[in-house]
């Protein structure tokens, strides 16, 4: 909204709750953000404004030749939108200067506002580099007496200091010395916080929790601060914090039918948005500190005589006005939100809401209204300095024509004026204001609604002292019997907790501190924690011990059916090619390829599959024991035989040239039994020394995870696991050498060029084994070792026998002596 005058005042109001970013293309220009949800409140505060300053211009008496104009922005409730205009009132951007000179007036001499603490903060500490003067009206941070941070600050609301305070002589009168304390995150919570924390051990009190509000209405936040306020013992709590961080937190109250006696500062002691008939069970009873009520004479008649224009600096009564009549100026905008009423722009403003103009209870309107007339008393000093006795540099006034806002600033620390409505303004050094506050109580009528009414005062102004006064008389309370809450600081905690008592606070200080996990109370004068036994753990109250989740890989979970299924598969793949080699047994492929060891191979193969499923299920001291040999004996007898058939093909080539017609006789079928056999036979013989000295028995480990119990089966001798896992290697190791160096054989011995890729995989597999198995914990070590298991299998299983059986299969006129020894003839 705007106004000409001969000088500008600023001001900056929380017309809309919300805001909408474009987003960013860096490539153009970013649109202006987009507010909405309009809050007829806070334009009511923008009218104040407009209406003192047009009442100052009346005033034959005050600054009779200068007429005042404003220029007034909506920040949105958004620090960025808010500085933005600000920096936009200080700047000119606006403003065009005719003078040749480039000189004259200040854009704005003075803002009114922020109301929000946060944005105050921003705006001041930019505002007091050139000295503008910012006077707010609802902005009650404590921080912002500073001066050295803040010097052109100002405020005609009392500093959060002095409401802590009249909150403590609330508490003191009531003896509630065991309270809770719900704050926003911004400034305005985080520093009346500090204050309270500070203040209320003066008269014995201590903070029974501390719970800050999130700042995006998170429902998770907001429910673990519901269950801190259900399990503390404390019946009173203070909350600093705006409407809308509050409002999420007062609908969890409802829901979940929770009734604490409330103490509200100023922000939504007067909420309308919580004075409902749907909180009244929840909110009967809250006691708010309230800033002083004032009377304007003519605001009235004067909120109801605004009417919207097409200039687009007063764009703000045009939205209200659509807000107000749920209408739209532009008629096809309307045909889309508003049913199709379209403005006329002479609609009857007292006909709709009536707490638009009802000015019988005005607080922050109030403010406002002193925040304009300090300013332009300040003026009217100014312009009244008589050349000579002036405060600057040699007794000079400032220029009427050249005024700045350095020098209005020295006036307006000094003003002091009474309203109409009888009540003093100055500021003292810090830019404060005199502290007056009401208390206010908020009660059910009998038509279910909530009202609020004026039970007491605190008046810090008074050089005599402060004034207190409470009339219990008028107060009905939400609690049983009709009477106070009692809330004392020697309550006991709640059961799962422990009281840890505070250094340098009141005896009856402590915190109740929750049980660590696994540890409990069943007492609520628990001054330590009782440890659950070594199979059990807390439950999620922590008062009893319920017996440990035990877990170990079962057949039922995705996981074990998963490798079920895959060491099924691969039992059923090797029956089937040792099905299919003895339904071809008298082939050329199967008989070149020792058919005898082949089958062997196969049938090692097969136990290789079927021995991972020994490590599935709950374990037992036979599955334990059986795993390992099983898996043991399994593998070298398949690597054995592979070993064994590696040795025969460099026989046979050797025995095909004339120098080495003798070496079959020492590799016939009798030497490669015995040779599978003996080598067998020692890993035999280290699965009886390990299981008879220190064999694997099932073991409940709690070590892995404190809340559970890993079922597993210890090794017993770690010596021995090497020992078994070693000798597979060192056999592996060999067959892979051997079939390396004859890699080269000519093409009908190439079964060498197989089995070097076969056992090239195998040691891969299980040299990634052990790292993967030792880093591995609980049921996770077991998994790792049957994947192994299945790998190395599968690839044994692929690497040796699908060339030969995709011959046999899919080009059986392959299958011939002729064909098989015409691939190793020379070109």
């Amino acid at each position: 909204m705007h106004q000409d005058g001969d000088v500008i005042i600023g001001g900056l109001f929380e017309v809309h709750l919300f805001t909408v970013f474009p987003e960013l293309s860096f490539s153009t220009k970013p649109a202006q953000p987009w507010c909405h949800e309009f809050d007829l409140h806070s334009f009511k505060l923008a009218q104040t404004m407009a209406f003192a300053i047009n009442e100052v211009n009346r005033n034959p008496h005050l600054l009779p030749n200068i007429s005042l104009g404003y220029s007034i922005y909506d920040n949105c409730v958004k620090l960025g939108v808010a500085f933005r205009a600000a920096t936009t009132l200080i700047s000119g951007a606006q403003k065009t200067l005719s003078s040749s000179s480039c000189r004259g007036l200040p854009s704005v001499l003075g803002i009114v506002g922020d109301s929000v603490s946060t944005h105050s903060i921003a705006i001041s500490s930019v505002m007091g580099l050139f000295r503008v003067p910012m006077v707010s009206y609802f902005a009650t941070c404590s921080c912002l007496s500073d001066r050295q941070r803040y010097p052109s600050f100002f405020r005609t609301i009392p500093s959060d200091a002095f409401q802590v305070r009249a909150m403590m002589q609330i508490l003191q009168h009531f003896r509630w010395t065991w309270v809770g304390l719900i704050y926003s995150d911004d400034d305005y919570g985080r520093h009346a916080a500090q204050s309270i924390h500070q203040d209320i051990t003066a008269f014995g009190g201590c903070i029974a929790f501390s719970e800050v509000l999130p700042k995006d209405n998170n429902m998770v936040e907001i429910r673990k601060i519901m269950q801190v306020i259900k399990t503390s013992t404390s019946r009173v709590i203070v909350v600093f914090s705006t409407e809308a961080y509050l409002l999420p937190l007062m609908d969890e109250v409802a829901r979940q039918n929770v009734i604490r006696q409330w103490i509200a500062s100023e922000a939504w002691s007067f909420s309308p948005l919580l004075l409902t008939s749907r909180m009244l069970p929840f909110l009967r009873g809250t006691l708010g500190i309230v800033i002083r009520r004032g009377e304007i004479e003519g605001l009235k008649e004067f909120l109801l005589s605004v009417r919207p224009n097409n200039d687009h600096k007063n764009s703000m009564v045009r939205k209200f006005w659509q807000e107000m009549f749920n209408c739209r100026f532009e008629p096809e905008e309307a045909l889309a939100v508003s049913e199709g009423r379209v403005c006329t722009g002479e609609e009857d403003l007292s006909k709709a809401d009536l707490a638009y103009s009802d000015v019988s209870d005005l607080r922050p309107s109030y403010n406002v209204y002193k925040a304009v007339y300090s300013l332009a008393h300040s003026l009217h000093n100014l312009m009244s300095c008589v050349p000579g006795q002036g405060p600057f540099k040699g007794n000079s006034c400032a220029s009427p024509h050249d005024i700045q806002p350095w020098q209005l600033l020295h006036y307006l620390q000094a003003v002091n004026f009474t309203t109409g409505f009888g009540d003093q303004v100055s500021f003292d050094k810090t830019g404060d204001a005199l502290a007056i506050y009401d208390i206010f109580h908020w009660y059910g009528m009998p038509d279910g609604t909530m009202k609020t009414r004026t039970v007491g005062v605190v008046d810090e102004s008074q050089p005599t002292g402060k004034t207190f006064h409470l009339d219990e008389g008028k107060l009905t309370w939400n609690f049983k019997l009709n009477k106070p809450p009692r809330s004392v600081c020697s309550e006991s905690c709640h059961p799962g907790t422990r009281k840890a008592r505070r250094k340098g606070l009141p005896v009856c200080c402590f915190d109740c501190l929750p049980c660590a996990d696994g540890e409990i109370s069943n007492t609520s004068d628990a001054i330590e924690c009782i440890k659950c036994p070594v199979e059990f753990w807390s439950n999620f109250e922590k008062d009893d011990c319920i017996p440990k989740e035990v877990e170990y890989l079962s057949y039922e979970e995705a996981l074990g059916i998963s490798l079920t299924s895959v060491s099924l598969f691969g039992a059923c793949a090797s029956t089937v090619v040792l099905a299919i080699f003895v339904h071809h047994r008298h082939t050329p492929v199967v008989r070149a390829n020792n058919s005898e060891l082949s089958f062997l191979i196969l049938l090692s193969l097969k136990l290789c599959f079927l021995c991972a499923l020994l490590f599935i299920g709950q374990p037992r001291l036979w599955t334990c024991q059986l795993r390992h040999a099983a898996f043991g004996i399994s593998f070298v007898l398949c690597v054995s035989s592979i070993l064994v058939k590696t040795m025969v093909v460099i026989a046979v080539f050797k025995a095909s040239r004339p120098e080495g017609k003798g070496a079959m006789k020492w590799f016939g079928a009798a030497q490669q039994r015995a040779t599978v056999i003996v080598l067998t036979s020692l890993q035999v013989a280290i699965c009886v020394i390990w299981l008879s000295t220190a064999s694997p028995t099932p073991h409940k480990n709690t070590h892995y995870q404190s809340s559970k119990i890993v079922f597993e089966c210890a090794v017993g001798s770690v010596a021995g696991f090497a020992t078994l896992l070693g000798y597979i290697g060192l056999l592996a190791a060999i067959s892979f050498l051997l079939a390396f160096l004859a890699r080269n054989l000519p093409d009908n011995f190439n079964e060498a060029k197989f089995i070097t890729f076969s056992m090239l995989i195998f040691c891969a597999v299980w040299i990634a084994f052990v790292p993967a198995y030792i880093s591995s914990p609980g049921k996770y070590a077991d998994v790792v070792e049957i994947f192994a298991i299945l790998a190395s299998s599968f690839g044994l299983l692929i690497a040796i026998f699908a060339p030969k059986c995709y011959i046999i299969l899919v080009h059986p006129e392959k299958n011939t002596k002729k064909a098989l020894m015409s691939r190793g003839s020379p070109k």
